[in-house]
């Protein structure tokens, strides 16, 4: 149950990340979660959204540089030391994490956790981990819901 996460490559410069934006609006493309890393040249912008790899094709076509990766989705209660206890499941067993990070979701219960698996093809153990301990594992239909609330 992994969540398609897309990944762009983009240049530091003032406005690119506005163009992006701007170019996944007006295709259309609805975006749920966002983090991006950058140094003084360049950036990762990691997007989850509704149609990956459509907006995949249309980076692309605009001479992105853009991969597909598959990522880890948790949802936690909302309080204090959930988060903890998934980190603690996972490297008790050996799990390292290459980023996290978190979103807002229309259940204001819960908060939206994605994690990326050192070990990419582990994701399905780390996955299997997390549930035998009672974690609510995401995927990409639960992340891209809409609530009329």
């Amino acid at each position: 149950m992994t969540i398609k996460q897309v990944s762009v490559f983009v240049e530091n410069r003032v406005g690119t990340l506005q163009e992006i934006m701007s170019l996944l609006a007006s295709n259309n493309i609805n975006l749920r979660a966002m983090s991006i890393a950058d140094t003084a040249d360049f950036g990762v912008l990691r997007l989850i959204c509704d149609d990956p790899f459509r907006a995949q094709k249309l980076l692309e076509a605009e001479k992105c540089i853009v991969t597909i990766n598959e990522v880890l989705g948790v949802a936690l209660p909302d309080r204090p030391g959930t988060l903890e206890n998934v980190l603690k499941i996972l490297a008790d067993n050996g799990y390292g994490l290459e980023y996290v990070y978190a979103f807002i979701t229309h259940n204001q219960e819960n908060a939206y956790i994605i994690l990326r698996i050192e070990e990419v093809e582990e994701n399905e153990k780390a996955e299997e981990l997390l549930k035998a301990n009672g974690i609510i594992v995401l995927n990409t239909c639960d992340v891209c819901q809409y609530s009329a609330e």
